[in-house]
């Protein structure tokens, strides 16, 4: 069965490039699209996700403070989160970890490194 992914960025082409590059990582999903942390808010309240995959850097809310909000809807971390973004310093991967992201993937990357990241996820 597929998964349903969020997808969360506020470049229509990088969500392309991340939609495309998990199909041919193989994996089975169908894709919710949202341009920034407010609208990837609102479409992972509406119900449904089981992956969320966003940036860091939008408009009108980040995608940390949008892990820090989907964290208060779902404590148990039962949807995995993961940063896509090009926030690749040390610092950021450890403030996204404590907001509750679950796996970290800094741009550019291959369709091997996104299995890499989401295999557990799917399976």
């Amino acid at each position: 069965m597929p998964k349903n992914v969020l997808v969360v960025d506020d470049s229509a082409m990088m969500r392309k490039i991340v939609i495309k590059n998990v199909r041919e990582a193989g994996f089975d999903a169908t894709f919710i699209e949202a341009s920034d942390g407010k609208e990837g808010l609102d479409k992972f309240q509406a119900g449904g996700i089981d992956i969320v995959l966003t940036d860091w850097n939008m408009p009108n809310m980040d995608g940390v403070t949008m892990v820090k909000e989907i964290r208060k809807l779902d404590p148990e971390k039962k949807v995995p989160i993961v940063m896509v973004t090009t926030e690749g310093s040390a610092d950021k991967v450890k403030e996204a970890v404590l907001a509750g992201a679950n796996n970290y993937l800094a741009k550019p990357f291959t369709p091997e490194r996104l299995r890499e990241k989401l295999g557990k996820m799917f399976a």
